[in-house]
């Protein structure tokens, strides 16, 4: 009963929810509403999140020709240029929103990443070249880095394939020899009463320590460098393998048996297959402790190589050398690290929840 004066409201479960209609002695069940669509963002918006990216290319412009350069100055066009076309590549992702309409989202949802960018580019030209508040010996401006890139490109072209194979042939090395041990001591009981008291002792031993070792073993210095990255990679990738594939669920290689499988079915397309979430985190982990062991591995007598030139350079005290194959470096295995994540999502479509990169 409701009292003179008052109204009836509707809860909003009573809205959401509504009761098919029923035939009598039938069971109604509850019928949920669609969710209320969410309003579509402002035009205007989406044209002002696309010219944040010239709008900060115009402010790193007006900061590298409105101050004086306090530091060392070259007369070098490079670094305008750069900040010219990222400022016209950013109008021209504004014209897309009409002449392609998934292109134009693709660069939106990366919009914020290019404009933080070149706000890094600015700060990092601000407290360098123009108001000196770090040596200049030592931190290059980002005019004399982009130019440095642009005269040594020879070179560091040869040093950045050189490093890209060593590590790749370190990386594959070790993975394969991960992956064969892990996936042995995962599924054999004897295999892990031997092979886990091994990897307990000589795993935790970093891989720089075995240099001595590895030039005695291996003379020549690529094929020592090789071994060197192989056995940073190979402890993290069996010890994840092998916690993989040892604690598959019993209730599949149960029902895998009843149906007639064999063991080597169960194996690789039981075993392994379920195992794949722990294995690809070990991948990970081995790629990352690659690229600390790279720069160490060329320390061991190469004649090129990004590691080298960057000791070659700092011996020279020219940092910015320094600076531009550190770029080079980040470039590289940012993009190593990005394929690794798109071959992850490939295998672990099934998975739900992975980690988008």
């Amino acid at each position: 009963m409701s009292q003179p004066g008052m109204e009836l409201v509707a809860e909003p479960s009573d809205v959401a929810e509504t009761s098919s209609p029923s035939r009598p002695g039938e069971r109604t069940m509850p019928v949920r509403s669609a969710p209320p669509a969410r309003a579509a963002r402002p035009a205007w918006r989406g044209v002002a999140n696309a010219l944040c990216v010239p709008a900060m290319a115009v402010v790193a412009l007006a900061v590298h020709y409105g101050m004086p350069d306090r530091g060392p100055v070259i007369k070098t066009s490079t670094y305008v240029g750069v900040l010219i076309a990222v400022a016209a590549l950013g109008v021209l992702a504004v014209a897309l929103r009409w002449v392609s309409p998934p292109a134009h989202r693709w660069i939106s949802a990366r919009t914020p990443l290019f404009a933080g960018a070149l706000g890094v580019l600015c700060v990092w030209d601000l407290v360098t070249a123009k108001l000196l508040l770090l040596p200049a010996m030592y931190f290059p401006g980002p005019q004399r880095v982009l130019q440095t890139l642009i005269d040594d490109r020879g070179q560091l072209f040869d040093c950045t394939w050189h490093s890209l194979a060593l590590l790749l042939g370190g990386y594959a090395v070790g993975v394969l020899a991960g992956l064969v041990s892990g996936i042995t001591i995962g599924w054999s009981r004897h295999a892990r009463y031997w092979g886990m008291p091994f990897l307990k002792i000589v795993g935790p031993i970093p891989a720089t320590a075995w240099i001595p070792m590895a030039l005695i073993f291996f003379p020549q210095s690529v094929t020592a460098g090789i071994f060197l990255i192989a056995l940073a990679v190979w402890f993290p990738v069996t010890m994840l393998a092998a916690s993989g594939v040892s604690n598959v669920r019993a209730s599949y290689l149960d029902v895998a048996r009843t149906l007639g499988a064999s063991r080597w079915f169960l194996i690789f397309r039981v075993a392994i297959p379920a195992a794949m979430p722990s294995i690809f985190v070990g991948l990970f982990m081995g790629l990352g402790a690659s690229f600390l062991t790279l720069l160490v591995a060329e320390s061991t007598g190469v004649s090129s190589g990004l590691g080298w030139y960057i000791d070659w350079a700092r011996n020279y005290s020219d940092y910015t050398k320094v600076f531009a194959a550190l770029g080079i470096m980040a470039a590289f295995f940012s993009t190593i690290m990005t394929a690794l994540f798109l071959m992850r999502d490939r295998v672990l479509v099934w998975q739900k929840g992975t980690i988008k990169w």
